[in-house]
């Protein structure tokens, strides 16, 4: 297992993609130990891995959120948030956060997040007066809120992943997220006041009607979908598919901005955004084939006993190793090669799985702005034109705040388990 390991880092240290380290790493284990007779399983454990019905939800949120972005949605949607909290001191910054809040409902994908509204706010900001690395890094911050609500790419494959219920952990996120949305306000408006930031220009009355009307149809998703699955209407893959049609329908017919170009260009992105994020599951499936050989799942869990036994201890030293994890591991590969780890720990931390899922999930997603794999990071720098140490400096009071709604994931399960027992019983 050390040589796969050895492995694994050094490919990606020299810049291979995550899914092709998985398996070239895998493939070294096998030549290691003399066990190539075990290639023939690979490909099984590959289409094994992927082969799930619920998995087709990904492919389907992901074309919804791409025909939304191609209909121009984005605008609208800074639009709205400027006209709800924009003519504050330190405005444009609370518009940025609150535009990612409201984005999160319809891309599900940190990265999509953080690069749609990235090209808009960070140039914006920008020409306002903020800093640099300030407008990348509160981007970067504000694009974790995408994964804690749905359609949630990385909460659907927890759920295929462990067999539990996606409309559950659509409607735990919801909590954590406005809880990290009112701490990132609150961070924006004072550091506003300290700083004397500008205050944006108001929406003009006559404007304020159509700008409600252009941003409610799609705001309206997330609502689509959750209320769906939750009132039994359609399943989680339905939902996915219903998204899809819905956002294809007001893209056509009552925004007006799809055309067969863009429709062809929002399919074409998702086959490509599919293809990559179920190459990393099948490769990572491997990985854990690897580790369920070598029964490291049992030996952490041991080690981690041989610490201590305290639940609160171990749920540390499994967050503090998620945390680790995180920094090299794009979140999807991360999720799936531990979760072999996780299973063997659940039972010991007395948790409920939505709760835990929740949590594994943020995460895991701090490490999207944590170096040095931080994708978001990357996006936003790039998008900035701003080196990536200074905004890598300027996220780490935002680090601090998704850390404490981490532990208070983790401590107070009604802040995840209220709306799952409101609505679902």
């Amino acid at each position: 297992m050390t040589l796969f390991l050895v492995a694994f880092v050094l490919l990606l240290a020299i810049g291979t993609p995550v899914a092709l380290s998985l398996g070239l790493a895998s493939l070294a284990y096998l030549l290691a130990n003399d066990q190539m007779m075990l290639l023939v399983a690979f490909p099984q454990r590959m289409i094994a891995g992927i082969d799930n019905f619920v998995l087709l939800t990904i492919p389907f949120f992901i074309l919804a959120g791409n025909l939304m972005n191609a209909a121009d949605l984005t605008q609208r949607i800074v639009r709205f948030a400027q006209m709800l909290v924009g003519q504050v001191r330190g405005g444009l910054a609370a518009v940025n956060i609150t535009a990612s809040m409201l984005f999160s409902g319809v891309s599900g994908a940190a990265t999509a997040e953080a690069s749609a509204l990235g090209s808009v706010m960070i140039p914006a900001m920008q020409r306002d007066g903020y800093r640099p690395e300030y407008a990348a890094a509160l981007t970067a911050t504000g694009s974790l809120l995408g994964p804690l609500v749905p359609p949630s790419l990385a909460l659907i494959l927890y759920g295929v992943l462990t067999g539990t219920s996606i409309g559950a952990l659509f409607l735990a996120g919801i909590g954590p997220a406005f809880l990290l949305y009112g701490l990132l306000i609150a961070y924006v408006l004072h550091r506003g006041r300290v700083q004397n930031h500008p205050v944006a220009p108001p929406v003009p009355r006559s404007e304020r009607g159509r700008v409600i009307l252009g941003a409610l149809p799609a705001l309206m998703l997330p609502v689509i979908i959750v209320g769906g699955i939750r009132g039994g209407v359609f399943t989680p893959t339905e939902a996915a598919a219903v998204a899809a049609v819905y956002a294809l329908m007001i893209g056509v017919f009552l925004y007006r901005t799809l055309n067969r170009r863009a429709i062809g260009d929002a399919l074409f992105e998702t086959a490509t955004m599919t293809a990559g994020v179920m190459l990393i599951v099948a490769m990572a499936s491997m990985a854990s084939f690897i580790m369920g050989i070598e029964r490291i799942p049992a030996r952490v869990a041991a080690l981690m006993l041989v610490i201590s036994d305290e639940p609160l201890i171990l749920l540390l030293l499994l967050n503090l190793m998620l945390l680790l994890l995180g920094l090299f591991l794009e979140p999807l590969a991360a999720l799936v090669l531990s979760m072999p780890i996780l299973n063997e720990i659940f039972p010991l931390v007395g948790m409920d799985p939505v709760q835990f899922g929740v949590m594994v999930v943020l995460n895991l997603m701090i490490g999207m702005i944590t170096p040095p794999v931080g994708l978001c990071l990357f996006i936003v720098a790039a998008i900035g034109r701003v080196p990536l140490e200074r905004v890598s400096r300027a996220t780490l009071p935002l680090i601090g705040l998704c850390l404490l709604v981490l532990a208070l994931i983790a401590l107070a399960p009604p802040l995840t388990l209220f709306l799952p027992w409101l609505i679902g019983g």
